[in-house]
């Protein structure tokens, strides 16, 4: 699961990554300013997205993805950063509203 909850507090500063590596069908790699790095399949990214309709989905323990009209296999379209806060996913099944901040994708 993502390492912490989407939720920041955005007053405090945010360490942001020094790499971002998206493999398109397989996942994103960040590597932070101390060496380490953090991993994330696909179905990980797609199933925690922190958009408020992904949030509220889960809430009620319905599916987020796959659903039935979902294409298969899983892949990243486009990805962008928003501003220095985190990064933006565009998915093959058209979700693109969820912001992944960078807190929430740090190592434990």
């Amino acid at each position: 699961m993502l390492g912490r909850d989407c939720h920041t507090d955005l007053v405090a500063p945010v360490a942001k990554p020094v790499s971002i590596e998206i493999q398109r069908d397989s996942g994103l790699t960040l590597t932070w300013l101390d060496g380490t790095t953090s991993h994330f399949e696909l179905e990980e990214l797609r199933r925690y997205c922190p958009c408020a309709d992904c949030r509220t989905r889960r809430d009620a323990n319905q599916s987020i993805w796959p659903l039935p009209s979902s294409p298969q296999p899983l892949r990243i379209v486009d990805a962008e950063l928003v501003g220095a806060y985190g990064i933006s996913i565009t998915w093959n099944d058209g979700h693109s509203t969820g912001i992944y901040n960078w807190t929430s994708l740090q190592p434990d």
